[in-house]
């Protein structure tokens, strides 16, 4: 089976963004950034989208089907 990775951290941090100004952002909690970060959670296809339609990058750029 195949995992999804992201690189939500890396373009985060490009931003100079925190979990918590991500997360507000998005109207996610930070909790769920972390966990996304940290790939313990797959976002929905909508919180994908907004995530890398804020962030500035196409999706697929942002999460990787590994």
């Amino acid at each position: 089976m195949k995992e999804m990775k992201n690189k939500v951290k890396e373009f985060r941090k490009q931003l100079k963004l925190t979990q918590d100004e991500l997360a507000q952002e998005l109207g996610v909690t930070r909790q769920t950034i972390n966990a996304i970060e940290n790939n313990k959670y797959n976002p929905t296809l909508e919180l994908a989208l907004k995530m890398s339609r804020f962030l500035g990058v196409s999706t697929e750029s942002l999460f990787i089907l590994d």
